[in-house]
């Protein structure tokens, strides 16, 4: 037992071996769309980790120890699916809603969400309409997303929703903030950092976020608390790559997040 609180988090999406029916319809979701076989597979090799996965909401976050956190972003249909599978082992899981596709053809029901909050999981916020750059919004904008999705999300299913994770993974010291003051007390990133830390009230902690690519081997070793450093370190270099090319990047997400109308846009 270590003597102070380390957080591994690992964050994924959709699992769907049809990914046109789960999830975000964009270039930039396809990445992050898991098979049903990798996504077992990517399972089997966190069952090699010291523990199994908790809810934020089991663990006293001012006590030392390590855990290790499962989340779902976005509220594809495929969180059903994933819902399911984490039962039979024993798991739980956080899935995080992007509200205003809530009953949306590739997304949950209001529905479905109370069947995953029945079965165990942990429901929390992804914001409202998932704007692909959350750290460019206006602090008031970044509190109406975290005030409308909340409030809908406890209307859902019938209790205190507190729990969330950034969308798109862009973060500043307002989007901190701007969580804390919406009353929220766990915020997720994209940083692959251990080491959780408080903001006004909020504990903010970090992510690994998974790609249908990660070798199951890497998620092994981070699931074990091993290749942390890395991570972060690449994932620095890219935050200090969009810094360096705002306009580059902006044209990116752009490119990347428009939706396809039709399936004849589809590759």
């Amino acid at each position: 037992m270590t003597s102070w609180l380390e957080i591994a988090g690992l964050g994924f999406h959709d699992v769907t071996d049809d990914p046109f029916v789960s999830g975000f319809q964009r270039a930039g979701a396809l990445p992050f769309k898991h098979t049903v076989a990798g996504f077992a597979r990517d399972l089997d090799a966190i069952t090699t980790a010291p523990s199994a996965p908790r809810l934020v909401s089991d663990i006293d976050l001012s006590a030392p120890g390590r855990h290790l956190l499962l989340t779902f972003d976005d509220g594809g249909k495929s969180a059903l699916h994933i819902g399911d599978v984490l039962r039979t082992r024993g798991w739980r899981g956080h899935f995080f809603i992007v509200t205003n596709r809530l009953g949306g053809r590739t997304f949950l029901t209001a529905a479905d969400i109370r069947h995953l909050r029945s079965s165990g999981h942990l429901i929390g916020s992804h914001s409202h309409t998932h704007p692909d750059i959350f750290n460019a919004l206006s602090p008031r904008r970044m509190l109406e997303e975290w005030h409308v999705s909340t409030d809908t999300l406890s209307q859902v299913v019938g209790e205190r929703c507190a729990t969330a994770a950034v969308p798109g993974g862009d973060i500043s010291p307002q989007v901190l903030e701007s969580a804390a003051a919406a009353g929220l007390r766990a915020l997720f990133t994209s940083e692959p950092w251990l080491a959780p830390r408080r903001v006004h009230g909020c504990w903010i902690l970090g992510r690994y976020i998974v790609k249908a690519a990660t070798p199951p081997a890497r998620i092994a070793a981070l699931a074990a608390f091993r290749g942390w450093r890395r991570a972060l370190l690449v994932r620095r270099c890219k935050v200090a790559a969009r810094a360096a090319l705002p306009s580059l990047y902006r044209a990116y997400v752009a490119r990347t997040t428009r939706e396809w109308d039709a399936v004849a846009e589809r590759p």
